[in-house]
């Protein structure tokens, strides 16, 4: 099933600029043809083609909107990108698969990595958005300072996960379900004891991700996996 990513007015629709391209040069559609799309924000649409050129194609929607069931959990992943950006970049596929609804990328003490392409990493989450047959894509946000992440961002509840030996609470003892949550995961060298100490300082628990060291991209994996199977019904 071909799925295309679509801004939707009314009984209308237009796909965007590359989507277009992909619809008329590689699937070859012609004017008439049904296809599936999506709005990004949940909603799946059954549509037919009704102008179909490689700049712009638009549609009239037939179906729709009919919502994406579930998660019942809001998860936002703070993550500090790795040196190596195509293991960033695989377990953002992942995760999208499995389930996330915002990642940020924050530039730690230890981070090795002061840049992202954030373009790059919103065209890897749409393309595992549709191939993994979902209708909303999550919220990318650009890279920022530890210290200005922790102390504005909000949430139901805030945790960290370090590998320093001090009390943690047990990842299967989160409540996630129906509630917005927001996990640290630090770079390769870990997060500061000063880093911890200021996410302490504004509410953020920390959190055991289990007896073994993560590299980062598996912590942020095993999070996204976590919350998943924790809020099955």
């Amino acid at each position: 099933m071909n799925i295309f990513i679509a801004e939707v007015l009314g009984q209308r629709g237009e796909l965007r600029a590359d989507e277009s391209w992909h619809c008329a040069k590689v699937l070859r559609k012609q004017p008439g043809d049904a296809i599936h799309i999506i709005d990004g924000h949940g909603n799946f649409y059954d549509a037919v083609l009704d102008h179909v050129s490689d700049r712009q194609c638009t549609v009239r929607i037939t179906r729709g909107p009919t919502p994406q069931d579930g998660p019942h959990y809001f998860l936002h992943l703070a993550i500090a990108p790795t040196k190596q950006i195509d293991r960033i970049e695989w377990m953002l596929e992942k995760a999208v698969e499995i389930g996330i609804h915002e990642l940020s990328f924050i530039q730690c003490h230890n981070s090795e990595r002061t840049s992202v392409k954030a373009e790059r990493i919103i065209k890897i989450a749409e393309s595992a958005v549709k191939q993994s047959l979902q209708a909303r894509i999550p919220k990318i946000n650009e890279l920022v300072a530890f210290k200005d992440f922790v102390k504005h961002t909000t949430a139901d509840q805030k945790f960290i996960a370090h590998c320093f030996d001090k009390p943690k609470k047990n990842i299967r003892s989160v409540e996630w379900k129906n509630k917005a949550t927001v996990v640290l995961i630090g770079p390769e060298g870990d997060f500061t004891e000063e880093e911890v100490q200021l996410a302490g300082e504004k509410q953020f628990e920390t959190l055991s991700l289990g007896e073994t060291r993560l590299r980062t991209e598996t912590a942020g994996l095993y999070v996204c996996n976590a919350a998943s199977l924790l809020t099955i019904v």
